[in-house]
């Protein structure tokens, strides 16, 4: 029975017998557990065996939409896709946007959950109660436009969502990911290699029920305050006039630009890939998700013959600008719109690529591998004409590509000779384009993210530096109240970075954008109590909303430790205790690896795990995990 709130079904899948049932959970399932990161880690820790290989059939695959996805409530469309991740070996954890979360809300399930392998290729066609597996087999091997318009004609609705992988994760690249709607991406961790290596290509789907909602004239009442509002607010209206490429002009002139495989902190070539010239030269349309106003995704187009890119793909954001940019040292604005197309089209994650190609060089120019290793490619910074070549080879695993695919901390130790001191990565996840030299509790998150270098495991510290920032204002009600400098490494920094991981854990529970929050945007922390309370009739409070994020780290970092993964692995790379080289911050920002590390174990503290990372017995009780208990190891 589904309850004002939730559906009451989850999808199971098994691929290996064809088989589909379904699981109908209790009210207080739902209220202990939500949505998003929370569904997919109790079916993880529930039923995926302690060693089982990522890529093998016995992984599950689990997509979870958050509690409130698909509701009118605005800025909440996104989804979880949770697995072992092939690329860590620990928690595999992505969240995206766009519109296929709320489709399959409205299709009447609150989370699928694959597991098994099929026999051949497949994609999942899910129309409301109708769920069938469908061949596959012409679409394998196709890049996701061609394959999502076969789809469109073969279920014969225009309109439908799909979840669909390219050829990177057909061909199992470890940092493979998934995308609907062609730019909204669940990028990290190669959830789409453990999609392609259960052979199937896509999920479709088209639903026509509505989730059941208790007071729907109280949300729409406030998502009509979000609409008029956003323009008001100096984050949201940014995100919606120049979305995230901004940050690429403005980390350049602090002198924190990621640049040349992190060996420099400022990139001459900023302002010829920044968000101006993408806005002003390339930009066709404001893009947005489900329910969303802000519209923050940039959708581009290029005409010329040279690099000719087609609007359905989208755009690159920040990430994807400097990742393809400036840390392989180019700076051909049209050349990484491309770069950025063909990752969307292939399905590898534009964070990963770029920082392979980055190592690569890295490694080039110092003499560790050369043009034999490379199969003939130059790989100097700035060498513009191997960028799409070497994208290509990774998708496919051809070439220098091939090894490549495995992602940097394999490539390293397969090489040697050095390489190691070129790697920029935590858990084995290449690290996002943000400097924890210049605001250290995002290397705090980094080295804690159950699922590698994370830059939204919490909040980001230049929003609490000075009395009156928008974060402290907005945050108060967490007892955040006084500033907090970027480069502290102390307690009052650590308490901020562990609080506003349980508040992020909660944002993703419940399908929130970080772009549309306290403290990245504008809806403030108690709407979402009136949201969940208008949504269930429960009578709810911001403290209970908060435990579950707080459960769910609990939960994730239980499921690393059951494969291996602990206090060894929460580290960061060397670069990071070493000044910034270049620009206004050269020689200075190194940061103190003995703070750093005592940091880590006050989180370890303050979260309620012992001091190799391991959450009490005390901790699991306390958060109603008594089922965790025992077996913790």
């Amino acid at each position: 029975m589904n309850g004002c709130g939730y559906q009451g079904k989850i999808l199971w899948i098994d691929l290996s017998n064809s088989l589909t049932k379904h699981i109908e959970p209790d009210k207080n399932f739902y209220r202990t557990y939500l949505g998003g990161p929370g569904l997919g880690l109790y079916y993880l820790l529930k039923f995926l065996p302690q060693n089982c290989e990522p890529l093998g059939p016995e992984n599950i695959l689990v997509f979870a939409p958050g509690f409130l996805t698909g509701t009118p409530v605005p800025c909440v469309p996104r989804y979880t896709v949770c697995a072992k991740s092939p690329l860590t070996g620990g928690l595999g954890k992505s969240e995206a946007g766009g519109y296929w979360g709320p489709e399959l809300r409205k299709a009447g399930y609150d989370a699928l959950v694959v597991v098994g392998r099929a026999a051949g290729p497949v994609y999942l066609w899910i129309a409301d109660d109708k769920v069938e597996i469908r061949d596959a087999s012409r679409i394998w091997g196709l890049d996701t436009g061609e394959a999502e318009a076969f789809i469109r004609q073969d279920t014969g609705v225009k309109d439908a969502k799909i979840a669909i992988i390219g050829p990177g994760g057909e061909n199992k690249v470890l940092f493979a990911g998934i995308v609907n709607d062609l730019s909204h991406f669940n990028g990290r961790n190669g959830l789409g290699a453990v999609m392609g290596s259960k052979n199937l290509k896509a999920i479709a789907v088209c639903g026509s029920k509505k989730v059941p909602i208790h007071e729907r004239d109280k949300i729409q009442q406030l998502s009509r305050w979000v609409s008029q509002n956003y323009r008001e607010h100096p984050l949201s209206s940014a995100l919606h006039e120049y979305g995230t490429p901004a940050g690429v002009e403005s980390n350049n002139a602090g002198g924190c630009l990621p640049t040349n495989n992190w060996s420099l902190g400022v990139f001459s070539g900023a302002n010829d890939i920044g968000g101006k010239e993408l806005t002003e030269k390339y930009l066709v349309e404001r893009g947005g998700c489900y329910a969303c106003p802000i519209r923050c995704k940039r959708i581009v187009k290029v005409d010329d013959a040279e690099f000719k890119v087609d609007r359905i793909y989208g755009g690159p954001e920040y990430e994807t600008l400097v990742a393809l940019g400036s840390n392989c040292g180019i700076n051909n604005l049209k050349l990484i719109i491309k770069a950025n197309e063909l990752c969307n089209r292939y399905t590898i994650d534009t964070i990963s690529t770029g920082m392979a190609i980055s190592f690569a060089m890295a490694c080039y120019e110092q003499g560790i591998i050369t043009k034999e290793d490379t199969g003939g490619l130059e790989l100097k910074f700035g060498n513009e004409e191997i960028l799409l070549s070497l994208i290509e080879q990774i998708a496919y695993r051809q070439g220098f590509g091939k090894i490549l695919a495995d992602g940097t901390r394999a490539v390293a130790a397969r090489i040697g000779r050095g390489a190691e001191a070129m790697l920029l990565e935590v858990k084995g996840q290449e690290i996002p384009m943000h400097d924890p030299r210049v605001k250290t509790g995002l290397g705090l998150q980094f080295a804690l993210a159950p699922n590698g270098a994370d830059h939204w495991f919490a909040q980001h510290d230049p929003f609490f530096t000075s009395e009156g920032s928008l974060g402290l204002e907005a945050l108060a009600p967490l007892g955040i109240l006084e500033p907090i400098p970027a480069l502290d490494l102390g307690p009052q920094k650590v308490r901020m970075v562990f609080y506003t991981s349980v508040l992020n854990s909660m944002y993703d529970c419940l399908g929130v954008c970080m772009f549309g929050a306290v403290a990245r945007s504008l809806i403030p922390l108690n709407n979402f109590v009136d949201f969940v309370q208008a949504t269930t009739g429960w009578e709810t409070s911001l403290w209970e909303l908060l435990k579950t994020g707080e459960r769910v780290n609990t939960m994730a970092r239980l499921f690393n430790i059951r494969q291996g993964l602990g206090c060894k692995d929460d580290t960061l790379p060397a670069t990071f205790f070493k000044p910034i080289v270049s620009g206004p911050l050269d020689g200075k920002n190194a940061l103190d690896k003995e703070a750093f590390e005592q940091a880590v174990k006050l989180y370890y503290g303050m979260a309620g795990w012992d001091e190799t990372g391991i959450p009490t017995a005390g901790k699991l009780l306390e958060l109603g995990l008594d089922q965790f208990v025992d077996n913790q190891n």
